[in-house]
C-alpha cells in the first residue's frame, strides 16, 4: 500500500462542528432554565435564582454570538473546541456553587464536557479538561451555597458523603475519558483503514481498466503502424532519385514507427513474468535499460550505484521497466540540465533515487503525486508543452506498476536553495529478488 495513504487522516471530519456545540448548549440551557423555574416557582425552594440566570444568559449570549459569527458547517480546531468545553465546565460549576455543590444531583453533568472531549479531541486537551473538572468538583465539595430546600428544614450532607461524590466524579471522569477515547481512536483507525482500502481498490480498478485499454489499443494500432512502416520503407527506396532532401525525414518517420510498435509490444507483455535464467537482470542493468531510450543531448543523465553487499538481481519485469522509465522520462521532461539516478542496496533494502534540477512538484499536487489525472504545470516542461498533453496518468500507471512489485514510492521537493524533485523507490531486498532463485534453477 502506498505510504501516502497513511498520511491521509480524517482530521477535518474529526473536528467538532460549531453547530454541534451550539445545539448541545441550547439543550443544556433549556434544561437548566426549566429546572430553575420548576424548583423556584413550583417547589418554592429559595435560592439565588437571579445569579443563576446570569450564568444561563451568558451561555445564551455566547451561543447567539457563535451562531451569528460562523457558518453552520464550520469545524472548530482543537484549541477552540477545548476552550468552549472548558467554559461549559465553568458555567455548570457556577450554577452548582449556587445550588448545593456536589450534593446537587445534577453535578453528574460535569462529566459531559469531558466525555465530548474524549471522543472528539486529542488526549492532551481531554487531560486538561479533566483537571479543570476535578478542580471544580474539589471546590464544590468544600465551598457552595446550601442545596435549595424547604424553609425551616436543614438538609445537611456530611463531608464523608461529599468526598464520596467527589471520588465518584473523579473516577467516572477517568474511566469515561480512557474508555471513550480508546473506542473513538479505534473507530477512527477503522475509518481510516476503510478509506485507505477504498483508495487502493479504486487505484487497482483504474489500472485494470487501463490494462484492458492498453491491450485493445495495441491490437487496434498494430495494423495501421505496420502499414505506415511499409509505406515509409517503400518511400525510402524512392527518395534518393525523386526527393533526396526528404530522405532524413522518412528515415526518422520509419524509426518512430518502429518505436511505436515496440511500445505496443511492451504494453501487450506487461503482465508476463516468465521465470527464466535469461530474464535475470542486475539492478544496474535494469536502470540502464530504463534510461537508454531517454538519453537526451540537452539533459545529462548520471547513474551512480553503490552497495554494501553484492549487487541485487531481479527478474525482467516489463511493469518495473515501464515504471522506472516513466519516472525517469518525467524527470528528463522537467529537468533544466541534469537528472541524477542513485542506486543503493544493503542486505535488506534496495532503493533507487531519481532527482532532477527542474522546478519541482507544485505544492498543490505534491501530496497527490501518482494519483490518476493529477499532473504538473505544462509551462514547466522542456517538452510536451502542448495543451492537450499531460493527463497525469503516466505517473499513476508507473507508481502502481512499481507498487505491484513491492516497491514503496516517496516524492518530495529538494530543499532550498536548490530546486528540483526527488522520487525514491525502495524495495525490501527479498521482494526485489523474488523469483530469481527459481529462474536460476530453471
Amino acid at each position: 500500500m502506498d505510504r501516502r495513504v497513511e498520511d491521509q487522516q480524517l482530521t477535518p471530519a474529526r473536528h467538532l462542528r460549531a453547530e454541534t456545540l451550539v445545539l448541545l448548549r441550547w439543550v443544556a440551557i433549556a434544561g437548566q432554565t426549566l429546572a430553575m423555574l420548576y424548583v423556584y416557582f413550583y417547589l418554592k425552594f429559595p435560592f439565588p435564582i437571579g445569579l443563576c440566570f446570569v450564568a444561563i444568559a451568558t451561555s445564551s449570549a455566547l451561543n447567539i454570538a457563535l451562531r451569528a459569527g460562523s457558518r453552520s458547517s464550520l469545524r472548530l480546531d482543537d484549541t477552540e473546541a477545548a476552550v468552549l468545553l472548558a467554559y461549559d465546565v465553568i458555567q455548570l460549576a457556577a450554577l452548582l456553587y449556587l445550588t448545593g455543590g456536589v450534593t446537587n444531583a445534577f453535578a453528574m453533568f460535569l462529566l459531559a464536557p469531558v466525555m465530548i472531549s474524549a471522543v472528539s479531541l486529542p488526549r492532551p486537551f481531554t487531560f486538561l479538561l479533566g483537571i479543570l473538572m476535578v478542580a471544580a468538583a474539589t471546590l464544590l465539595t468544600v465551598e457552595f451555597e446550601p442545596l435549595p430546600w424547604r424553609e425551616g428544614d436543614i438538609l445537611y450532607f456530611p463531608l464523608l458523603y461529599r468526598l464520596g461524590v467527589w471520588a465518584a466524579l473523579v473516577l467516572s471522569a477517568g474511566f469515561i475519558g480512557l474508555y471513550a477515547g480508546r473506542v473513538s481512536d479505534e473507530a477512527r483507525k477503522l475509518a481510516n483503514a476503510l478509506s485507505a482500502t477504498e483508495l487502493v481498490l479504486e487505484r487497482a480498478q483504474h489500472l485494470t481498466q487501463l490494462d484492458g485499454l492498453a491491450a485493445a489499443a495495441a491490437h487496434e494500432l498494430g495494423t495501421p503502424l505496420a502499414t505506415i512502416t511499409l509505406i515509409a520503407s517503400e518511400l525510402q527506396k524512392l527518395t534518393p532519385s525523386i526527393a533526396p532532401q526528404m530522405s532524413e525525414d522518412l528515415k526518422l518517420l520509419a524509426q518512430e514507427a518502429r518505436r511505436c510498435r515496440e511500445i505496443l509490444r511492451k504494453l501487450q507483455s506487461l503482465n508476463t513474468d516468465e521465470a527464466h535464467v535469461l530474464n535475470k537482470l542486475r539492478l544496474g542493468t535494469l536502470i540502464e535499460e530504463a534510461v537508454e531510450p531517454l538519453r537526451d543531448p540537452e539533459v545529462a543523465i548520471i547513474v551512480d550505484k553503490a552497495g554494501e553487499t553484492s549487487e541485487p538481481f531481479c527478474l525482467r519485469n516489463p511493469g518495473m521497466l515501464y515504471g522506472l522509465g516513466n519516472l525517469v522520462e518525467n524527470a528528463v521532461d522537467f529537468a533544466r540540465s541534469t537528472v541524477r539516478i542513485e542506486a543503493r542496496w544493503t542486505d535488506r533494502l534496495v532503493s533507487v533515487v531519481i532527482e532532477d534540477d527542474g522546478p519541482g512538484f507544485a505544492p498543490k499536487i505534491l501530496d497527490r503525486v501518482g494519483d490518476p489525472y493529477v499532473s504538473g504545470s505544462e509551462a514547466d516542461r522542456r517538452v510536451k508543452s502542448a495543451p492537450e498533453s499531460g493527463l497525469g496518468l503516466g505517473l499513476f500507471i508507473a507508481t502502481t506498476l512499481l507498487e505491484r512489485s513491492g516497491a514503496l514510492i516517496e516524492a518530495i521537493n529538494i530543499a532550498p536553495p536548490h530546486t528540483g524533485a526527488r522520487i525514491t523507490i525502495s524495495w525490501q531486498r527479498e521482494d526485489f529478488e523474488r523469483g530469481v532463485e527459481r529462474a536460476a534453477a530453471a
